[in-house]
């Protein structure tokens, strides 16, 4: 009778595992967040076909489903895919190919790395991004004398870390044909003691011709750049800003396989494209989003381009401009409503801010649910902050944390009182979507999540956070990177969330970002990051 036990008790797990549905890959013992609408916790969950089939307990999922593949995440924290509301993404992969210049210290710092640079790559044109005076011990905008010497005949031009200011030197504004008498609406050619300083403001800057990277280049830098975000748990990120050439070559490396990030395509404001997209209508597949125009309405606070409706506090008698003109923004945004595509404005300003809140207020009546977003939303009113009942507000945490050492000097101690106000706005609109603006900030949305709901930077600095009345809960600031940011983009109804029907896009952490000190936020690290159910770093 013994000798029947055995193949009895195999019998009987055969059939069970039959009777199992089988799935391509089970993840148990783990703390998951699924960021439902109840914000339930789960240990376990099965994939199928890179979509969410079932998530419950351990027991639940073991009982029903089989998988040849099955991941013990050994108790670790998962989180739906992260999502970054406001980036550059294409921007970050060319940036690797530039002189990166965040985080210099000094104007003869930034020259040292562009004289190492041009020794390594000998280029005909040099380019680069991230210096910021506000970070010096002069936090007075650089002048071109020294860039002049060092390199007499070859173009150089290198963007403020924001993108609104570009220093040139003599090269490149022969080149570019601009003169002491050279002017532009919506932008600002620095002059001192009557001369061109090389620093060029907004508008100013499209006088510069850099050239532009070829086919190879841009294939390179959008899998450098997908390769930065995977490995910090980005699953989809929201470009701010493409041409159309662009944005084609990102549809077909998707489609070929060799692009896997997700990414919801903002397209630049500019004729050629709103011909093309506005008349052909949303372009959607798995992976790539076209539904939405990136427009400036003002520049930035730190290069002084912000526009306001008082004068700037150290600064009197300027007050920033609008970078397109008030009507142009009236016939732009009723042409936008008129098709099916979001209006994605940059405001940085109070003015900025007043102007676009009214305007897509009044050409929104009656459209339905448009979800039309303010990017940045920086410096707002206090009077106007009702205006954005209807309006969705795509926000930066880290700007604060990075603006906070000089941005009351800019606009003064009451105007203080509105910027950075990222829970005074979810009181308004209900929802947040959060972001980064990478490459201008780090692009780490952990760093996100940090300054959003502890407001201090990586020092630790302010000790008590800062206007720490408008933190983020914790389960608020993981909404605005997952389940809003989806909602932004009008896509809540496939990811965003761990449940059934959805795309499997996960993260797996070090620590728990709800619980554990804020403090360890920044340092945790991510172990895996995954995209329809497959681990992509």
């Amino acid at each position: 009778m013994k000798k029947l036990i055995l193949p009895l008790l195999l019998t009987s797990f055969i059939i069970s595992c039959s009777q199992k549905e089988k799935a391509d890959l089970i993840i148990t013992n783990s703390i998951t967040y699924t960021v439902n609408n109840n914000f339930d916790k789960a240990e376990s969950f099965a994939i199928k076909d890179g979509k969410f089939i079932a998530v419950g307990t351990n027991t639940e999922i073991q009982e029903k489903y089989t998988s040849t593949n099955i991941i013990d995440a050994k108790n670790k924290p998962i989180y739906p895919g992260f999502i970054d509301a406001h980036c550059h993404f294409y921007g970050l992969g060319l940036q690797q190919q530039k002189v990166n210049l965040v985080g210099t210290k000094s104007y003869d710092e930034v020259l040292q790395k562009l004289i190492d640079f041009q020794k390594k790559k000998n280029t005909l044109f040099i380019t680069g991004r991230g210096w910021d005076q506000n970070d010096w011990e002069i936090k007075e905008f650089p002048t071109k004398d020294k860039l002049d010497k060092l390199f007499p005949s070859i173009p150089v031009a290198i963007r403020r870390i924001d993108g609104h200011a570009m220093l040139v030197n003599q090269v490149a504004i022969d080149l570019a044909g601009i003169t002491i008498d050279s002017k532009i609406d919506g932008g600002e050619f620095i002059k001192k003691e009557g001369k061109l300083t090389g620093v060029l403001i907004d508008n100013a800057m499209n006088f510069i011709k850099v050239p532009q990277p070829n086919k190879a280049a841009q294939i390179q830098a959008l899998k450098d750049a997908e390769k930065i975000c995977f490995d910090l748990g980005l699953t989809t990120v929201d470009d701010a800003g493409l041409d159309k050439q662009v944005i084609e070559l990102i549809d077909s490396l998707q489609k070929s396989g060799d692009l896997k990030m997700r990414i919801y395509a903002m397209i630049s404001n500019n004729k050629e494209n709103l011909d093309y997209y506005l008349n052909k209508g949303i372009i959607k597949t798995n992976r790539l989003n076209v539904r939405s125009v990136k427009v400036y309405a003002d520049g930035a606070l730190g290069s002084r381009g912000a526009a306001l409706k008082d004068q700037y506090s150290d600064k009197k008698g300027h007050f920033g401009a609008l970078v397109n003109s008030y009507e142009n923004l009236q016939k732009l945004a009723l042409r936008i409503s008129n098709s099916k595509y979001q209006m994605n404005t940059h405001a940085i300003g109070d003015s900025a801010n007043y102007v676009m809140l009214k305007t897509y207020n009044n050409v929104l009546k009656n459209k339905g649910d448009r979800r039309w977003r303010i990017e940045h939303a920086q410096i707002v009113d206090l009077k106007d902050f009702h205006h954005f009942k209807n309006i969705l507000p795509s926000i930066q945490p880290t700007h604060a944390t990075s603006d906070m050492y000089w941005a009351e000097d800019r606009v003064g101690s009451h105007r203080i009182k509105g910027a950075y106000a990222y829970n005074d706005l979810l009181k308004q609109y209900g929802k947040v979507a959060l972001g980064t603006d990478f490459p201008i900030e780090n692009v780490s949305p952990l760093y996100t999540y940090y300054a959003a709901t502890i407001r201090k930077d990586l020092k630790g600095y302010p000790e008590n956070g800062y206007q720490i009345n408008n933190a983020l809960t914790r389960e608020d600031a993981l909404r605005g990177m997952t389940i809003w940011n989806a909602y932004a983009n009008f896509e809540e109804s496939e990811k965003g969330s761990i449940e059934i029907g959805k795309v499997a896009d996960f993260v797996i952490l070090e620590n728990d970002i709800i619980t554990i000190e804020g403090n360890k936020i920044p340092k945790t690290k991510v172990k895996s990051t995954y995209i329809n159910g497959e681990k992509v770093n």
